[in-house]
């Protein structure tokens, strides 16, 4: 059984960074495509970043593309997402998924499984 766990949320100042983990297991890590999504109160979730199996296809959504960064280590079935020059805006609940393909995908429906969330709270 696939298993996602985040972990790495908190409070930040606006300006600051944070790098936000996913801990795969249940297949293997490096056959399958992985993202980031995010969901805000009262917001749909949104799409913020996915990464091909190999690692060497990656997507962003416009509003984080030169901010974060999406990368995994297959060798320690581990995604990341590391996020600088936080803004207000980027408050959510983050949610690590995993779809049962190689390539990336940038479409909630796509996605077969999905981690509890971590929460990242920026303040103004």
């Amino acid at each position: 059984q696939v298993q996602l766990v985040e972990s790495g949320g908190g409070l930040v100042q606006a300006g600051g960074s944070l790098r936000l983990s996913c801990a795969a297991s249940g297949r293997t890590f490096s056959s399958y495509a992985m993202g980031w999504f995010r969901q805000a109160p009262g917001k749909e979730r949104e799409f913020v970043a996915t990464i091909s199996g190999s690692g060497g296809n990656t997507y962003y959504a416009d509003s984080v593309k030169g901010r974060f960064t999406i990368s995994r280590d297959n060798a320690k079935n581990t995604m990341y997402l590391q996020m600088n020059s936080l803004k207000y805006e980027d408050t959510a609940v983050y949610y690590c998924t995993t779809r049962d393909t190689n390539w990336p995908g940038t479409r909630a429906f796509q996605y077969n499984y999905w981690g509890p969330g971590t929460q990242v709270t920026v303040s103004s």
